[in-house]
């Protein structure tokens, strides 16, 4: 069932509809469907429009066990904050153990009923097994934490006919959720939640990183509270390695919070168990700084988070403005300018929003040219930057000042080719410049503590081919990285681990697909906290970009305007910095709202910093 835009509702064959003046959906769960036969793709409800909520019906009177199978899948599609309507499709003792929070499993197009749900000989005539079955997309965890997925989704649900009511229910069931794409697209939405580096601080006074933690969680049921405790119960375990929580051990929300909001002021009180004693006041500003900012991805106009403790009194409160000075947030920093090599290979900038096409070489000798550049990076602090010159042979670090010598490479590469040479430097918010140098003799990834430091060699023990581009998450705990192998390249997301002065040295772990259905990966950029925007193509596919997520998973909107032979991007984490490209026309730019527009004909290589 869709609600339309005008309020009203679309009907469908078999389907009941409550007033659409009050929101809701009613779904029937097929009462007129027939109890024998095979089902194919069970694709409940198309998309809704935000607003309408789902409900499923229970069960009818006398209804077949395919029809209890029917309306059972409508009903995990449905807005029931408990699926208390599923378990009523389920019998006492089934609906007691099923775990429904357990897991959700994302299906192509729906779970198919491969067998016809009737129930066997004479001797079987209260007892059925069904089969649902599917082609995996994804599934999303107990922590909420979505992972791409393949291959056959095949399970058994078993049906008893109760000798005293003579009712059809289902009495053995896997744990968790079972949908199609579309419905798992209207149910669930995608939130960052936030952590701070465990090894990073910015600024000579220390301040924390933010670091996100995207998670999905069902759109219509109480979001904000989910966020909430989603927070409280800690990181993904992904993550958890390199990050950490301001709040202690066991916090939780009161007993029975629920429908958390902020308030007409654009305040939000967050009730606690926590007592006033145990909580520090710089720690208690992190904490609301957490929740701030994880809650401004549900509530973009949130002011001011309280936090308040188990007697009801006010633990701290914390303004937009002060959470922002408390922890270094990637996509609270606009750059100041755009920046690309120009026809003569110098680096040269612009105003990052200006709606020009002028630019001027940067200051200091990077600016000068001499060097034959072929990519650039700009630290985010916008005082150095790093280029790469001599053919893809050489590293150089330099101050974005006049004057100044270019001085000696800090990194070389013997590659016999410049694509077999030095890739596009990047810097993250801790000043630390990472570049990976694709000798195919012996391929190397390397960071320069401050950018300035001995290059030390950072171990990518699961790697499984040579790195073609290496872009590093503004926080310094992931990186993005471009692998080839057998004439592919493919884009992961890996997590990074310092040392913390155990000698351990730098490791990037955990490398997970963050694009699993693009064989061509041919740039990317960092564009928000926790996504990337992409250049690739899919098997047989032509040169597509898009907006993916760090954990796999696609965004639903619109990708950006098309592009032919798009050879470089250039995003920010700020999300209202025009998109930039290089492209058959040079360098252009998109403005919001806008086409894609020529901003110097012979310009190469854009960049943000970072």
């Amino acid at each position: 069932m869709a609600a339309d835009r005008t309020g009203g509702a679309r009907r469908r064959p078999g389907r009941a509809v409550a007033s659409a003046a009050l929101g809701v959906v009613l779904l029937a769960g097929c009462a007129s469907m027939p109890d024998s036969g095979d089902l194919r793709d069970v694709e409940s409800t198309p998309r809704q429009d935000t607003g309408v909520r789902v409900f499923a019906m229970p069960p009818a009177d006398g209804a077949g066990p395919g029809e209890i199978m029917q309306g059972f899948l409508e009903a995990l599609t449905s807005d029931d904050p408990e699926y208390d309507t599923a378990r009523k499709y389920l019998t006492a003792d089934a609906a007691r153990s099923w775990r429904p929070e357990r897991s959700t499993t994302v299906l192509a197009n729906g779970p198919t009923i491969e067998t016809d749900c009737r129930p066997g000989g004479r001797e079987e005539t209260n007892s059925v097994t069904c089969l649902l079955a599917g082609a995996r997309v994804a599934t999303v965890d107990a922590q909420q934490a979505y992972q791409p997925a393949d291959g056959t989704y095949r399970k058994k649900l078993h049906l008893t006919k109760d000798a005293k009511s003579g009712q059809w229910r289902i009495d053995g069931l896997p744990d968790g959720v079972v949908m199609g794409k579309s419905d798992f697209q209207r149910n669930y939405t995608s939130v960052d939640k936030y952590y701070f580096a465990s090894n990073a601080a910015v600024g000579a006074g220390g301040q924390p990183v933010a670091v996100a933690d995207p998670v999905f969680v069902r759109s219509k049921v109480d979001p904000m509270t989910q966020m909430v405790r989603s927070l409280l119960n800690g990181p993904t375990a992904w993550l958890g390695p390199v990050v950490r929580s301001s709040f202690p051990t066991g916090t939780a929300l009161q007993k029975g919070a629920s429908g958390l909001a902020p308030d007409d002021q654009n305040k939000l009180a967050v009730p606690l168990n926590l007592k006033a004693s145990q909580v520090a006041a710089s720690k208690c500003t992190e904490m609301a700084t957490q929740v701030l900012f994880t809650l401004r991805n549900l509530a973009p106009t949130l002011e001011s988070v309280e936090l308040r403790g188990a007697g009801g009194d006010r633990l701290c409160e914390l303004t937009e403005e002060r959470a922002e000075s408390t922890a270094w947030h990637g996509s609270a920093k606009r750059p100041e300018y755009l920046y690309f090599l120009d026809g003569k290979r110098r680096v040269v900038r612009m105003q990052a929003g200006s709606t020009g096409t002028g630019s001027v070489p940067v200051p200091g000798p990077l600016g000068e040219g001499g060097r034959g550049l072929q990519s650039v990076a700009v630290s985010r602090d916008e005082h150095t930057a790093a280029g790469v010159g001599d053919e893809g042979r050489s590293l150089y670090v330099t101050s974005l000042a006049s004057g100044g010598a270019l001085g000696e490479p800090q990194v070389t590469s013997t590659g016999p080719t410049p694509e077999d040479r030095l890739t596009t430097p990047s810097w993250d918010a801790r000043g630390d410049l990472w570049v990976a140098d694709r000798d195919p003799n012996r391929p190397r990834l390397f960071v320069l503590d401050q950018g300035v430091g001995k290059p030390e060699q950072v171990a990518v023990p699961d790697l499984p081919g040579r790195i073609e581009d290496a872009r590093v998450a503004a926080d310094g705990t992931r990186i993005a990285l471009v692998v080839a192998k057998d004439g592919k390249q493919s884009l992961f997301i890996g997590r990074i681990q310092r040392d913390g002065g155990t000698g351990q040295g730098t490791s990037v772990d955990g490398l997970r697909s963050a694009a699993p259905d693009l064989e061509q990966v041919s740039a990317i950029s960092w564009a928000g906290d926790s996504r990337l925007l992409v250049v690739g193509q899919e098997q047989g596919g032509v040169q597509q970009m898009r907006y993916v997520q760090v954990d796999g998973s696609t965004l639903d909107g619109p990708a950006p305007g098309a592009l032919t032979s798009v050879k470089a991007i250039a995003a920010a984490e700020d999300e209202r910095v025009p998109l930039v490209a290089y492209s058959e026309d040079g360098i252009v730019r998109l403005p919001s709202g806008a086409q894609w527009q020529k901003v110097d004909k012979d310009g190469t290589a854009p960049v943000y910093p970072g």
